[in-house]
């Protein structure tokens, strides 16, 4: 365990608690309940929580740290966690430019914060199935003589079913795009666990069901007023869970190979774990796991700016905001190659024994190709050429869903645009 990092043993034990079950879960395809609630309670949850609000006041290269490590152990629970942390950074957003300063937040973002140093969770409720809501929610909040409640079906709501709290995006009677935090202790509220993806398949990601679920109204907020760089951040954490597979391979293959005595006539020592070309194939993972975490700290570099800019000028803020969102998009471009090939050259490393289905190692490909299919990276790459050649801005808030015909396409850079200057990177 490699977290020197102003974080209790109790966390850090927890983390390393989490790599010893994580085979035995995957093979069974067991939610890692009880291991979630460990990890809340040693204080996952309020890592940039700030000190003086009872958390541990981590920047985001810091925390980005901790979380390398826990999903090197089991890479699906910091996507699990990724709600959670966009809440909680828009509550910072709002801690540092509605009030005087971060020690005397507004009331609702004090009350927050004491939720989260509380221990209370945060899942994920944005995407909906079928047509969706390709440019408006289908989830809709309405006020009624009791107050406000929502109905809508969510789909990929990672972390919900361990969550005390649904962040979920609806609209309003106006048309209006909100972001609701929802009671996941309520009646009206219904998950179920159908996620049926073959990798990372033990993130909650499945449906959330709401039917005249109360909302209370110091929770409703426009979709557009939280912080900038929302979809940067949850791009990050799936970088961070892309690097997290890339160590556990190497980590893997390594150790496999080290207690390994069964080798060939024909291999080039009689130990392999002495064969230069089994410890070349182990060095190239090793090395494609060092660049993922070089990246995804570079990225978290990029976040910690963004955040920074929260008390300047909004063009500022904006210009920040794009700078990490084509950084994760970039990082995004940059690794999925690179990882899903270091993945698979484990099993050059072990031979026929390395597809045993005891071992679980292809879970490392199933998990690196499920993340890197979330948010289409060559969507990723063009925009990162349209910013190049023509200085466009990138696309920082996005819908998925089935166009209608009302629906406007989306904006691009024709060929022909007239366009500013474009920026040197």
């Amino acid at each position: 365990m490699n977290i020197q990092l102003p974080v209790p043993q109790i966390l850090r034990d927890a983390v390393e608690r989490v790599g010893l079950s994580a085979l035995d879960r995957e093979r069974s395809r067991e939610l890692a309940r009880e291991e979630v609630k460990d990890l809340v309670a040693a204080g996952i949850g309020r890592l940039r929580v700030p000190e003086l609000a009872g958390g541990f006041g981590l920047d985001w290269v810091q925390t980005t740290q901790v979380l390398l490590e826990l999903a090197a152990q089991d890479s699906n629970i910091p996507q699990v966690l990724r709600g959670h942390f966009a809440v909680q950074e828009d509550l910072l957003w709002r801690a540092g430019t509605e009030a005087d300063s971060e020690s005397d937040p507004a009331p609702l973002v004090q009350r927050w914060l004491a939720r989260l140093t509380a221990g209370e969770l945060v899942g994920n409720a944005w995407t909906e199935p079928g047509k969706g809501g390709f440019h408006q929610s289908g989830t809709v909040v309405t006020e009624t003589d009791a107050g406000h409640v929502v109905n809508g079906v969510k789909y990929y709501t990672t972390g919900a079913i361990f969550a005390d709290w649904l962040d979920v995006t609806a609209r309003d009677a106006a048309g209006r795009e909100l972001a609701v935090l929802v009671r996941r202790d309520q009646p009206g509220v219904e998950i179920d666990d159908d996620w049926d993806g073959f990798g990372q398949r033990t993130t909650g990601s499945g449906t959330a069901r709401l039917t005249d679920a109360v909302v209370e109204e110091a929770e409703l907020r426009g979709l557009t007023d939280r912080f900038p760089y929302q979809t940067a951040l949850y791009q990050h954490f799936l970088l961070i869970v892309l690097a997290g597979v890339a160590e556990a391979a190497a980590r893997d293959a390594a150790a496999l190979l080290h207690e390994r005595s069964r080798t060939f006539s024909h291999a080039n020592t009689r130990t392999p774990r002495t064969d230069p070309q089994l410890l070349q194939a182990v060095g190239e993972v090793d090395a494609v796991a060092a660049l993922a975490r070089a990246q995804v700290l570079a990225t978290a570099a990029s976040l910690d700016a963004a955040f920074a800019a929260r008390t300047s000028a909004q063009d500022a803020q904006i210009a920040a905001a794009n700078a990490v969102e084509l950084a994760t998009g970039r990082a995004q471009v940059a690794l999925h190659r690179p990882v899903l090939e270091a993945v698979t050259r484990i099993f050059d490393v072990l031979g026929a024994s390395g597809v045993s289905q005891s071992r679980g190692l292809d879970r490392h490909w199933r998990n690196a190709r499920t993340v890197t299919s979330h948010n289409p990276w060559v969507y990723k790459a063009r925009i990162a050429g349209d910013h190049r050649v023509n200085g466009s801005e990138p696309v920082r808030l996005w819908s998925v869903g089935e166009p209608t015909l009302n629906d406007e396409p989306a904006p691009a850079s024709p060929p022909d645009a007239t366009v500013s200057a474009a920026p040197s990177a």
